[in-house]
């Protein structure tokens, strides 16, 4: 099914600054499509959640990306156009390479304000960037 989208955000929690191993499984199948190059020019981007403020989300986004350009997808993150990922007043994830939030140790803690809004500014960039690649006005 993925060839089928012009726009693919994944979402992915992390493992020791990585995605999770059922990720790297799915992503490890989809083979067939970077031989026939099936997702060249289609728009990628990530967002994840970790355990803590410090477990490993910019890590995990980028090495997320690694996949999103062995595949020839053209790559969106966050702009700082988002200006809620630099806010100090709370702790909150979010980060140029992509939306995050911290889920605590045994998913106790639900998504900020802020960064419900880091998710959806990213997924409105990313859908305005893939309509333009397709000529949609």
């Amino acid at each position: 099914e993925l060839a089928q989208y012009d726009c693919i955000l994944f979402g992915t929690s992390s493992r020791f600054g990585n995605m999770a191993a059922q990720m790297k499984a799915f992503l490890d199948a989809t083979g067939g499509l970077w031989m026939a190059g099936s997702l060249v020019g289609k728009v990628g981007g990530v967002f994840t959640s970790t355990a803590t403020q410090h477990g490993g989300q910019e890590s995990t986004l980028l090495t997320f990306m690694t996949y999103l350009f062995h595949q020839g997808m053209v790559v969106v993150g966050l702009p700082y156009t988002f200006q809620g990922q630099m806010t100090m007043d709370e702790i909150s994830g979010c980060s140029p390479y992509g939306a995050s939030t911290i889920a605590g140790g045994r998913g106790e803690r639900m998504p900020s304000a802020n960064e419900l809004a880091g998710a959806r500014f990213q997924g409105k960039h990313a859908a305005s960037i893939a309509k333009r690649l397709a000529g949609v006005p």
